[in-house]
C-alpha cells in the first residue's frame, strides 16, 4: 500500500508540473516599481517588486572559485556568468561565455569567448579572464572545493579571444564541470584580493551585487545591460532564515516570495493557501553518510560501518520522514548520474546483523560518535538516523553549528571532524566523477578515506572518452565502496520549494536557480 501511496503522490508531482509548464507560456511583462516593502499575495505584481527569497543558510562565500554549496551558488551564480550552459530540457550543452568550442585533439580544446561582454565596473570580459578563473582554482593553495573538479585540466591559456585548454588525459566530463565555471575578472581580483573580491563581487551576469547585511541578507539588482537581455525582476534579496519553519510562516505571510529547503510536513499547509504553490522536481542530489576513516575513531573500521550501513531504516526515513519525496538508492550516486551501477545491492536494514558486526569489531557494550551537522540538512533525517543507531548500541552525539563553520570543520586537512556526517550532494555535472571522486578519493578536500584501487578506478574513468571503459571502471570503484564502506548512499533527493503562484520558473535536476529564468504573472 506504501508504494501505491508515493505512486499516487509522483503523479500528483507530474502533474502539478505540466500545470506549471503550460502556465510558463502566458509569461508576462514587468512593471517598474519601487518597493523594500514584504507585499501580501494578491497584490498587483509589477516587475519592479523586489523578489525576497528565503534561503536556509548564509551563503558560505561569493567567490565562485571558493565555495559551491546551495546557498553560496543561489546567490552567485546570479553574479557570474558560466563559461557554458546546459539547455534544461534536452541536458544538451549550449553556449555561454564562450560562443563556440572545438575539440582539437584528444587532450586539447579551443573556446571562442563572445566579444560582447562587459564585467559590472565596465571592464570587458576576455579570454584571459576565462584562463585566470581556471588556473585560480587550480592553484592548490588557493584551496578550491572545486580543485578535484577541474583537476583533469593540465593548463589553460588565453590566446587573443580564445580560451585554450589542455587536459593531462582524454576528459569525459571537461564540458560538463565548464557549465559550472563562473568566469571572475582578473584585474579586479588582483587589485582587491580574494577577500575583497569576496565581500564586494564583481561579475557579469543579470545582476549586480548590490549589498550584503553579514548574517541577515544579500540584495542583488538587475544588470540592465545584461549581454543576454533585460532580466524581468528587478531586483532579489537573499534573506537568510536557518528556521525551516520561519521560512514558511514567512511565506505564508507574504514576507517571502519564494523558499528554499521546506520539508515534507510543509506540504500541506503550503498547498492549502490557495496563494502560494510547490514546486518540486527528483535531482540528481544523493543523501549520504560519509565515515571518517582516516582519524581515530571507530569508522575507521569497515565492520562498523557495515553496522551503521545495516542499523539504519531507510524505507522508514522515505515514507515517514520524507512522506515520499526521495528514493531509494543502493549507492553514492542517483540513477540520473554517469555510471550509476543498478547491480550493487546495497544495505539492507538489518538490525540483528549490525549488532553482530559490531560484537565482531569489538565494541559488545556499544560506542558513542560525534555527527557534525548544520541547519543546511535536515535535522529529523539527522535524528532519525540518531535514533536508528541507539537501537543497535551506537550513541550519537550531534553537534550541530552554522553551516560555514560546518564547512570548515569538515575541510580542514587534519579531519578532526567526527566520525561520520550527513551530507546531500550534487555535482551538477550527472557524472559519477563529480561525485565519487571529490567525496572518496585520496587527498581530496571532502574525502576522510584513502584507497589505491579505488583511486586508481576512479582516475581511469575520468581519463578515458570511451563509454565501455568508464562504466567498468565505476563498477569497479562502486563495489570497492560497497566492500570497504567510507560511505553509504541514503536516497535521492527530491527538491521542495514553496512558491507566490506569482511566480513563474521551472526547476531541473541540477537544482540551478537563476533569478533571470523567474517571472511575475500577472
Amino acid at each position: 500500500m506504501k508504494t501505491s501511496w508515493r505512486s499516487v503522490q509522483k503523479t500528483a508531482i507530474l502533474i502539478f508540473g505540466l500545470l506549471f509548464i503550460i502556465a510558463l507560456a502566458g509569461c508576462s511583462v514587468a512593471k517598474q516599481a519601487d518597493s523594500n516593502k514584504p507585499q501580501q499575495q494578491g497584490e498587483a505584481s509589477t516587475d519592479s517588486r523586489k523578489l525576497v527569497v528565503d534561503l536556509a543558510n548564509e551563503a558560505a562565500n561569493l567567490d565562485p572559485g571558493l565555495q559551491y554549496n546551495f546557498d553560496s551558488y543561489a546567490v552567485y551564480r546570479n553574479i557570474f556568468d558560466n563559461l557554458l550552459r546546459r539547455d534544461p530540457a534536452t541536458n544538451e550543452f549550449t553556449a555561454g561565455v564562450a560562443e563556440a568550442w572545438k575539440q582539437d585533439s584528444p587532450t586539447e580544446w579551443t573556446f571562442t569567448i563572445r566579444s560582447d561582454i562587459k564585467f559590472h565596473n565596465g571592464d570587458p570580459l576576455t579570454a584571459e579572464d576565462a584562463a585566470f578563473s581556471i588556473q585560480r582554482i587550480l592553484d592548490k593553495e588557493f584551496l578550491s572545493p572545486q580543485y578535484a573538479n577541474f583537476n583533469m585540466i593540465a593548463s589553460a591559456e588565453a590566446e587573443g579571444n580564445e580560451l585554450k585548454i589542455t587536459t593531462n588525459e582524454p576528459s569525459p566530463t571537461l564540458l560538463a564541470q565548464l557549465v559550472n565555471l563562473s568566469i571572475v575578472p582578473k584585474k579586479y581580483v588582483e587589485e582587491v584580493g580574494n577577500e575583497q573580491f569576496n565581500l564586494n563581487p564583481v561579475g557579469s551576469g543579470a545582476y549586480l551585487f548590490d549589498s550584503w547585511a553579514k548574517g541577515t541578507n544579500i540584495t542583488l539588482k538587475a544588470n540592465e545591460e545584461y549581454w543576454d537581455g533585460k532580466p524581468e525582476v528587478a531586483a532579489v534579496e537573499f534573506r537568510f532564515v536557518p528556521d525551516r519553519a520561519s521560512r514558511v510562516a514567512d511565506l505564508l505571510s507574504g514576507k517571502a516570495d519564494f523558499v528554499s529547503g521546506v520539508s515534507p510536513d510543509d506540504v500541506e499547509s503550503i498547498q492549502s493557501n490557495s496563494n502560494l504553490q510547490i514546486i518540486s522536481t527528483p535531482t540528481e542530489r544523493i543523501a549520504f553518510l560519509a565515515f571518517n576513516m582516516v582519524d581515530d575513531t571507530p569508522t575507521k573500521s569497515t565492520a562498523v560501518n557495515q553496522a551503521i550501513a545495516h542499523g539504519i531504516n531507510y524505507d522508514s526515513i522515505i515514507e515517514s520522514l520524507l512522506q515520499g519525496y526521495g528514493e531509494r538508492v543502493t549507492q553514492v550516486l542517483t540513477p540520473l548520474s554517469f555510471g550509476y551501477d543498478p547491480s550493487i545491492s546495497g544495505f539492507d536494514y538489518d538490525p540483528e546483523k549490525a549488532k553482530e558486526l559490531l560484537k565482531e569489531a569489538g565494541y559488545d557494550n556499544g560506542i558513542t560518535l560525534d555527527l557534525p551537522t548544520s541547519p543546511s540538512f535536515d535535522q529529523r533525517v539527522v535524528q532519525a538516523i540518531q535514533g536508528d543507531l541507539d537501537k543497535i548500541g551506537i550513541k550519537v552525539n550531534i553537534v550541530s553549528t552554522d553551516h560555514a563553520t560546518f564547512l570548515k570543520k569538515v575541510q580542514d586537512p587534519a579531519r578532526k571532524w567526527g566520525s561520520l556526517r550527513y551530507g546531500i550532494w550534487s555535482c551538477g555535472c550527472m557524472d559519477a566523477d563529480g561525485t565519487l571522486l571529490p567525496l572518496f578519493r585520496t587527498g581530496t578536500i571532502w574525502s576522510s578515506y584513502s584507497n589505491p584501487e579505488f583511486d586508481q578506478a576512479v582516475d581511469a574513468a575520468r581519463t578515458t572518452t570511451d563509454e565501455a571503459v568508464r562504466i567498468e571502471n565505476y563498477k569497479t570503484a562502486l563495489n570497492i565502496l560497497q566492500q570497504d564502506v567510507p560511505g553509504i548512499g541514503l536516497y535521492q533527493h527530491f527538491a521542495i520549494y514553496g512558491a507566490s503562484n506569482k511566480l513563474q520558473w521551472q526547476p531541473d535536476p541540477q537544482e540551478n536557480f537563476f533569478v533571470k529564468d523567474i517571472k511575475w504573472v500577472k
